[in-house]
């Protein structure tokens, strides 16, 4: 463990001993200090003993050892950054005396062109002003969270409150946009408006890409087994309409009288005559 604490409201300086926490082992301080570090790195704000302990599955007291270990590693070390704790929390810092080589970076990164979708996005801001990022992606039509991040990293525009309807943050320009642009207020800026899109319409569009579309049901195509039943069902529909219609028929012609049990009985002549002399002969036999 480093000899240098980290911060003199500890009670630790620059070159006095930290004394060693109880029941510290080199093995967990091994498994924390690098944890640690990569958390501290990628937070935008201090970061409490609390979160750092829940984060690493560590305990308070030992993650307060190993953040004054690093703070003190950092300094003796004449690191370009330094730990310390602030607003109840830890958070990395470049050191003081590289302020001027930040400053100077961070400048020159500021006077390198903005490509045209910054350049329409911080139009559309100038003209629209305050204005939700929703509303700058609709009248561009794509999205421009991006872009915003990138003017808002070079101090051209900046967050203006939330809107009330929506709970969107609202973004204006800056008086850096206004030096920038050679303007000494917003009205100065050219007659453009009519050409963008009015409020009423974002909004309409907004509308219309929140709503869903609601389309009409399509037919459905019958299952080959639903087609196979429909036509077995009218097969035997129409056996049964023919099955109907033969018995129909055969009853119809059952009540029909029969001819033959109606007419009178007509012989044939020659039975006729057969049948006179038979009843001739034997007329003359009785005599």
């Amino acid at each position: 463990m480093s000899e240098a604490g980290s911060a003199l409201e500890d009670g630790y300086g620059p070159g006095e001993p930290v004394q060693d926490e109880p029941g510290l082992d080199d093995g967990e301080r091994a498994r924390l200090r690098p944890a640690l570090e990569a958390v501290l790195m990628v937070a935008d704000d201090p970061v409490g003993v609390t979160a750092l302990a829940r984060a690493t599955d560590s305990d308070e007291a030992t993650i307060t050892a190993v953040l004054r270990d690093l703070a003190g590693e950092y300094s003796d070390e004449g690191r370009g950054f330094e730990l310390r704790e602030v607003a109840g929390g830890w958070r990395m810092f470049s050191r003081p005396e590289h302020a001027g080589v930040v400053e100077a970076f961070l400048l020159d990164g500021q006077t390198a062109k903005l490509t045209q979708a910054a350049l329409e996005t911080l139009a559309i801001v100038a003209y629209r002003q305050p204005v939700s990022r929703a509303r700058v992606s609709a009248v561009r039509g794509v999205s421009v969270d991006g872009v915003m991040r990138t003017l808002l990293s070079r101090g051209l525009v900046a967050e203006a409150g939330v809107e009330a309807t929506s709970g969107a943050t609202l973004y204006r320009t800056t008086d850096e946009f206004l030096h920038r642009m050679g303007l000494t207020s917003l009205e100065d800026l050219p007659p453009l408006a009519p050409f963008l899109p009015e409020l009423t319409e974002v909004d309409a569009v907004l509308q219309e890409l929140e709503e869903p579309e609601v389309l009409a049901p399509q037919p459905r195509e019958p299952h080959h087994d639903e087609q196979h039943h429909d036509e077995q069902h009218h097969d035997e529909q129409h056996h049964d309409e023919q099955h109907h219609d033969e018995q129909h028929h055969d009853e119809q012609h059952h009540d029909e009288p029969d001819p033959a049990e109606h007419e009178p009985d007509q012989h044939h002549p020659d039975e006729q005559q057969t049948a006179g002399r038979e009843s001739g002969s034997a007329d003359e036999e009785d005599r």
